[in-house]
C-alpha cells in the first residue's frame, strides 16, 4: 500500500495578497497541485500574489516552470508576483543558473510567513 502524497502547496489570504507557501520536494509529480495554486490565484484576482519558497528542500526544472507559468500569468493579468525568501539554495541555484533570477521580485522576510 502506498502513503497518501505529501500536500506540499498551502494557500493563504492576508488582506489583498494571495500567499503561496511551498513546502519540502518539488518535481513533475506536484505539477498539477501548482497549477491548482496559480488558478486559485487567478480566481482571487487579488493585486499580489506571494510564493513563499523559504521551505523549499529540493526544486528542479518542474518548479522553475511553474514559477515561469505563474509569472506569465500574473503579468498578463496585470498583478503582482513576488517570491518570498531567504531562497533556500535549491531554489536560488535553478533561478541563478537558469538565467531567470532577474524576472522575479524577491523578498526575503526572515522567517516563513505562514509557518
Amino acid at each position: 500500500m502506498h502513503a497518501a502524497p505529501e500536500q506540499k502547496v498551502y494557500l493563504t489570504r492576508l488582506e489583498e495578497v494571495f500567499v503561496i507557501t511551498v513546502r519540502g520536494e518539488t518535481d513533475h509529480d506536484d505539477t498539477e497541485e501548482f497549477e491548482a495554486a496559480w488558478d486559485a490565484a487567478d480566481q482571487a484576482a487579488l493585486p499580489t500574489t506571494a510564493i513563499d519558497l523559504s521551505q523549499v528542500t529540493f526544486a528542479d526544472s518542474m518548479l522553475l516552470n511553474a514559477l515561469l507559468d505563474a509569472r506569465r500569468r500574473h503579468v498578463s493579468g496585470g498583478r503582482q508576483l513576488i517570491l518570498l525568501g531567504p531562497l533556500p539554495p535549491a531554489v536560488s541555484r535553478l533561478l541563478t543558473l537558469s538565467g531567470t533570477i532577474d524576472h522575479f521580485t524577491i523578498a526575503d522576510t526572515g522567517p516563513s510567513l505562514t509557518s
